[in-house]
């Protein structure tokens, strides 16, 4: 530091005086005085926990009846460490080892741990290289110097230093008295290593994890150890988890601690700090959500009115479907939306649709709805096999041929377009029940996949020589290699290798036939509504036009019907940006989504363990080359000196290290997602790579060029879609809608294209789809007005339906099964 140390041999006497005030003072149990981790430990020794001995250097001023000066330093060493002053005899005894460690005013509090941020030095033996460690622990006060407050002023930014024996621990670690990444206050954590906790806390080392009850019973081990093997036996975590009670007792809290037990098997706590950025715990009976089965079909962040207009129809169809099959209580459907927004991203009950497998494998066996109940679904589905080849071919025929029948938008008054966008979200209903019903009754349906044709399609439109624009124009198909949005498109993939020859969509499945109308309808939608905004542009204020997109459905038509815009539309910003959902997870209490694991198999051998900081998409950089966009850190360890690099993180992850380690503390902080002990992640993850990190799993993975995950996004170009399922896609599960399920058989029948009709403005992709010569069946122009989606009923599915299933309403919790046959 600028100024020297008064009170210690070799520093400038000209500066601030120093004063000693041992633990057992009421000068070192006052953190204003001695710092938070000194009086910490000094709160706990009053207490009779077992602390070692020791004294805090403050300023002389903090604490005016406490010894000062270069003799009380002196003095408070040689009692601690033994020592003598100059020579001595040969058969003098060496000075014992101390640790010197920072004890600031701004570590270890409630709302930040500092962890890992000021020194501390060990192993300190002798005057000299005590000296040189307290200047070291006064000098590291300068890295997180206030830029004002009481201590702005003041030479040591509030630091002390705290001075102890050094204990040479047979066996350390870290002890979180609630488990900060699952937000359980009834589990303790464990981390440990042989030796003392240095290694675990500085990130050098994973060491062994214990998860355990607050009765003590051992949950969880990781890694395995073989039985009466690791750093800690049965004895030794009963001990932990009676020093975990007991300093939660102290100091009124969950408590995050460093213990070390001595050759002699005595358990000693090094230090003891409030729990910070503890993860939010979901309600119990919390629904099991994920993006998995819907996903595929709207992957990207939804605005407020293409939530209304493509997500409402697909709970509603989605619903409709379930209650067909017979595969969800008609009242569990009435309740519980099937499908919904979390943070603008779709998502679906996956224990509804039967997309992840039960807690027990005998479950999975039990069907428990009720006898009748089963009875009348499967007399449903057995004719529903034989019928819905035929009834899906009707259903895309009027499809096709409304759509075809669609007048340019800006030749068409505003009450047309509404009625058309109305329409469309009615049909859509219908397409999706049909559509989730193919994917889990037609076992055998050959044909090719919409995606693989339009990638057909596109390989030969840019070997002729056409731009992208044009081909989208001619070739609606293409549309389904883009999501729906009332926004601009993103551009067509660049790379598109062989994948045949085009066929049509004639050629299609029955469900990708049904998937594709899905496409064009939601196009047609945008179109409309864009048509619309502009209309209502004209006659708005300036700061509100551009915003259709956040209005609701509801207030659409209120606003088309006269009546006046929302007060706070111009304070209206669209929903940014968000990382992608986890592929399972419950929503916390404050509306957080919280990864959880499913399935009844051990994880992979790549999955690192969850570090906390939730999920976040970025891309991979090692921290020498220039910082990307959305970073995402990784690294072979949980260096403390990459803490100043953690704001802003997209994600953080480390080849080594432990949970419970200074860097993994503050990345939860700062809210970092993190995944520690992921096997060679430097050289999986190369700079640039763009990955996902789920802080709860442990999970890492690259992603897809849509910025989605690969595993579950949509496939490369010039792979075929069919041949790449999603992970979680429910394949033969009623409410599939994701590529994973089998496609089936029945090819529409194409009519005449009409390159130049009125029907190729309405259809803003270019030319309308073939028009299949059947009537319009699909409810025809009436407007529906509600907000949410409409009665299941009111879908013409051309199913045989029990009864109507009311529109299912938010909240609650679904434990439902799939589709019982």
């Amino acid at each position: 530091m600028a100024q020297g140390i008064e009170g210690i041999e070799g520093f400038d006497t000209t500066a601030v005086a120093m004063a000693v005030a041992p633990l057992d003072t009421a000068a070192a149990a006052d953190p204003s005085v001695a710092g938070a981790k000194a009086a910490n430990l000094a709160r706990a020794a009053a207490a009779g926990l077992p602390v070692l001995p020791g004294f805090v250097l403050v300023a002389a001023d903090r604490a005016p009846d406490a010894p000062a000066g270069a003799g009380a330093v002196r003095a408070a060493w040689e009692q601690l460490a033994g020592g003598t002053a100059g020579p001595a005899p040969q058969e003098a005894r060496e000075p014992a080892a101390l640790v010197v460690r920072s004890s600031s005013a701004h570590e270890d509090t409630e709302d930040s741990s500092m962890a890992g941020r000021f020194d501390s030095v060990l192993d300190v033996r002798g005057w000299d290289a005590f000296t040189r460690a307290v200047r070291q622990v006064l000098d590291s006060a300068l890295r997180v110097a206030p830029a004002d407050g009481a201590e702005a002023g003041h030479p040591l930014y509030g630091m002390a230093v705290l001075v102890q024996p050094m204990l040479q621990a047979a066996a350390g670690g870290v002890m979180f008295g609630a488990d900060p990444v699952e937000g359980r206050y009834d589990h303790i954590l464990v981390s440990a290593v042989a030796g003392g906790p240095d290694r675990l806390v500085d990130g050098s080392t994973q060491g062994v994890r214990y998860q355990l009850t607050r009765r003590g019973r051992l949950l969880h081990t990781e890694p395995a150890q073989p039985h009466g093997t690791g750093p800690l036996d049965r004895r030794k975590l009963a001990q932990l988890v009676r020093l975990a009670r007991r300093t939660e007792s102290v100091h009124g809290g969950p408590q995050d601690v460093e213990f070390g037990f001595d050759p002699a098997g005595r358990l000693w706590l090094f230090q003891t700090r409030p729990i910070t950025a503890m993860a939010s715990r979901s309600p119990r009976g919390a629904r099991l959500l994920g993006p998995g089965p819907v996903a595929e079909t709207l992957p990207g962040v939804l605005q407020p009115l293409e939530e209304d207009l493509w997500l409402a129809p697909m709970n509603q169809g989605l619903a409709l479907a379930l209650d067909i099959a017979g595969a969800a209580p008609r009242r569990k459907l009435r309740r519980l939306p099937v499908a919904t927004a979390v943070d603008g991203r779709a998502a679906a009950d996956l224990r509804l649709l039967g997309a992840v497998p039960a807690a027990h494998p005998v479950l999975d066996f039990v069907n428990p709805a009720p006898g009748a109940r089963r009875a009348a679904a499967a007399w449903r589905v057995g004719r529903l096999r034989t019928a819905l080849p035929l009834l899906a071919r009707d259903l895309m025929a009027d499809v096709d041929r409304q759509l075809h029948n669609f007048a340019a938008p800006r030749h068409m008054l505003s009450g047309e377009l509404l009625t058309a966008v109305a329409w469309g979200r009615t049909v859509l209903a219908s397409l999706h029940a049909q559509e989730s019903l193919a994917g889990a009754l037609l076992d055998a349906d050959p044909g090719s996949t919409a995606a693989g044709e339009a990638l057909a399609v596109l390989a030969e439109g840019r070997a002729g020589g056409r731009p992208d624009r044009e081909l989208l124009r001619r070739q609606p198909v293409l549309l389904a290699l883009l999501p729906p949005s009332l926004g601009e498109h993103p551009d067509l993939p660049e790379r598109v290798g062989w994948n045949g020859v085009p066929r049509g969509v004639g050629f299609l499945s029955v469900r990708e036939g049904l998937r594709l109308r899905i496409r064009w309808v939601q196009e047609m939608q945008a179109a409309m509504v864009r048509e619309i905004g502009g209309r209502i542009d004209t006659h708005g204020p300036a700061a509100e036009r551009g915003r259709i997109a956040q209005l609701r459905w509801r207030e659409l038509m209120a606003v088309a019907d006269g009546g006046p815009r929302p007060a706070d539309l111009a304070e209206r910003l669209p929903r940014p940006a968000a990382a992608p959902l986890p592929a399972a997870f419950r929503l916390a209490a404050d509306g957080r989504p919280q990864a959880v694991r499913t399935g009844r198999g051990t994880r992979g051998a790549e999955t690192g363990q969850g570090a906390g900081g939730g999920r976040g998409t970025g891309t991979a950089w090692h921290g020498s080359e220039p910082r990307p966009p959305h970073p995402v850190l990784v690294v072979r360890t949980l260096d403390p000196a990459l803490a100043p690099l953690l704001p802003g993180l997209a994600g953080l992850v480390a080849e080594t290290g432990s949970v419970l380690s200074h860097l993994a503390v503050l990345a939860r902080e700062y809210g970092v997602p993190t995944a520690v002990g992921v096997p060679r992640a430097v050289e999986r993850y190369v700079p640039g790579t763009a990955l996902t990190v789920d802080g709860v799993t442990g999970v890492t993975g690259a992603v897809g060029h849509s910025g989605e995950p690969a595993p579950g996004g949509r496939p490369a170009p010039g792979q075929e879609p069919e041949t790449s399922p999603a992970p979680g896609s429910p394949g033969g599960r009623v409410g599939a809608t994701g590529p994973g399920s089998p496609a089936g058989p029945v090819r529409t029948v194409p009519g005449p294209r009409n390159p130049g009709g009125p029907g190729e403005d309405a259809f803003p992709g270019g030319d309308p789809p073939p028009d299949g010569g059947k009537g319009l069946g699909t409810g025809g122009d009436s407007v529906a007005a509600a907000d949410g989606p409409a009665d299941p009923s009111s879908a013409a599915t051309g199913v045989p339906a029990a009864a109507p299933v009311p529109p299912p309403d938010a909240g609650g919790a679904a434990q439902g099964k799939g589709a019982a046959a």
